[in-house]
């Protein structure tokens, strides 16, 4: 498996950054990686609920279906398929002097004879961490300016 992990201080409070974030449908307004991500289910985030996602890995876009696996007062965890990829992709938001601390994590296993190169691969889904982290951390910080 493949771990792309980070995390970045936002001015935005806890709360208010968890519960942008747990809105996963708000994810390709923070992530450059994920310019689509569709709700499928309807009403406030919960375990069992389903997004589609659209993103782009080494120029091609891939289509994953996520599921809510995990949910508590601070921390989503979810996790999406296709039939390349399974991805964990968990958020955790914590208080911080000025604002909050958002860790974010993701995890990669490569399904089917492409397995053998994931050691290959890991450099490639490393390079979508700072921009997402980024992403993160300015999206928020215009929310707390907003």
């Amino acid at each position: 498996m493949i771990t792309v992990t980070g995390s970045v201080e936002t001015k935005l409070s806890a709360d208010k950054a968890f519960a942008f974030l747990s809105a996963f449908e708000n994810t390709s307004e923070w992530d450059p990686s994920t310019p689509v991500m569709e709700k499928l289910t309807p009403g406030p985030v919960a375990v069992g609920h389903r997004y589609h996602a659209e993103s782009e890995f080494r120029g091609k876009r891939q289509s994953l279906e996520y599921e809510v696996i995990e949910l508590t007062e601070n921390h989503i965890k979810l996790r999406g398929e296709n039939k390349s990829v399974t991805a964990f992709d968990s958020i955790d938001v914590s208080p911080a002097a000025q604002g909050s601390v958002v860790k974010y994590t993701a995890e990669f296993s490569i399904k089917g004879p492409a397995k053998i190169v994931q050691p290959l691969l890991k450099p490639a889904f490393m390079s979508l961490r700072d921009p997402a982290l980024n992403g993160i951390r300015d999206t928020l910080n215009a929310l707390a300016a907003a």
